[in-house]
């Protein structure tokens, strides 16, 4: 047991020396950020150096609206992760909550080809979730919808009947702390959940049937702690962001849609809200205190903070995304895509920061 932090250390180095192991120049990877601008939602790209850094390379119109949450001065405009995902290097999927319509892109490196426009199959879209050829969107506005899309040689189509309500108490737009906060699948694609954050503090999860539709209805499980948000998987267990009390939880999924066996750690900062898995690590966006806290997972699956702060952001830490050995964090407030290298002990040095964007971003993916 006493071999565990060296054992861990050696993973680390050799998992992060291999993620950024690429050429001189340019890395071959980019990062696409949504400006979620109400007068045209666009997408931003950006070629990933081999530094680390980030340089500019277009940025092309979703064809849609970007809007924001009530009461609209927040930093968090959308209020979820996983806004825009990219699919496999091939696909990228947008949302335009001001317009009620998702848009897919094609993808060829840092080149984007608008391909479909299509509604969302409810009101203010936040979110989408991807697993093989199943897409479902998070529609956040009213009660809130999940509708599911088949993803085929000729883009998305809509699965008919598949479109289940989440029954929150929200109009259109949503209030950011009652709106969903994000949709995502389990890694064996038999589950999709869906975070309700102040709206009764509840991680439902729904059963994903053969035909791709959902249960009629989702067990809904109460958080270990308020708010719960943003997640990821690790290990087998769900990792979870919970806001209220700024923790990392993680939960035992049981086939039946149970959450058990819950294990928690607070960061010590304000609203912890965002959660991306770099190798072995785990850092989490506090959007209260502009920083970003790193843990990783213990026997168990207990959180173990690392460093309640291991750096600071622009104002309005929101999302984040990995790429190679690199964490790029969105900061709502300012319009900033903050630039960080992961060190093989889990701590981040500030590369530096993109600094063309518009405030109310939200939305981030890498290759």
């Amino acid at each position: 047991m006493r071999h565990r932090p060296v054992l861990l250390g050696l993973f680390a180095a050799v998992f992060l020396a291999l993620a950024g192991s690429s050429s001189a120049g340019t890395s071959g990877s980019a990062v696409f950020v949504q400006t979620n601008e109400a007068t045209g939602n666009q997408i931003a790209v950006y070629d990933r150096n081999s530094d680390g850094t980030l340089t500019r390379a277009g940025a092309y119109a979703t064809g849609g609206l970007g809007s924001a949450a009530l009461p609209g001065t927040e930093s968090d405009r959308l209020a979820t992760q996983g806004s825009l995902v990219l699919v496999g290097h091939r696909l990228l999927i947008a949302v335009n909550a001001g317009s009620d319509t998702i848009s897919v892109f094609g993808v060829r490196g840092d080149r984007l080809t608008l391909e479909q426009v299509l509604g969302s199959g409810g009101q203010f879209p936040a979110g989408v979730a991807v697993h093989g050829n199943l897409a479902y969107v998070l529609n956040a506005g009213g009660t809130g919808i999940v509708q599911g899309f088949r993803i085929g040689d000729d883009g998305l189509a809509p699965i008919s009947g598949s479109a289940r309500p989440l029954g929150l108490p929200n109009g259109d737009p949503p209030f950011f702390l009652t709106s969903p906060g994000q949709v995502g699948f389990t890694p064996d694609g038999k589950q999709l959940i869906v975070t309700t954050k102040a709206s009764g503090s509840l991680i439902d999860v729904f059963q994903v049937e053969p035909d791709g539709t959902l249960s009629g209805a989702p067990v809904a499980n109460p958080s270990a702690t308020p708010v719960p948000f943003a997640f990821t998987f690790a290990h087998g267990r769900l990792v979870m962001g919970e806001a209220g009390a700024s923790s990392l939880t993680t939960y035992a999924v049981r086939p039946d849609g149970t959450l058990t066996d819950p294990k928690s750690q607070s960061d010590g900062q304000a609203a912890l809200c965002w959660v991306t898995r770099v190798g072995p690590f785990f850092f989490v966006s506090n959007t209260g205190t502009s920083n970003i806290s790193s843990f990783r997972l213990g026997p168990g699956g207990q959180p173990v903070l690392l460093s309640a702060v291991a750096a600071t952001t622009n104002p309005g830490t929101i999302d984040s995304a990995k790429s190679g050995r690199f964490l790029y964090v969105e900061t709502g407030t300012v319009g900033t895509v903050d630039e960080f290298r992961v060190e093989s002990d889990g701590s981040l040095t500030p590369i530096g920061s993109a600094t063309d964007l518009p405030p109310g971003i939200e939305g981030i993916a890498a290759a």
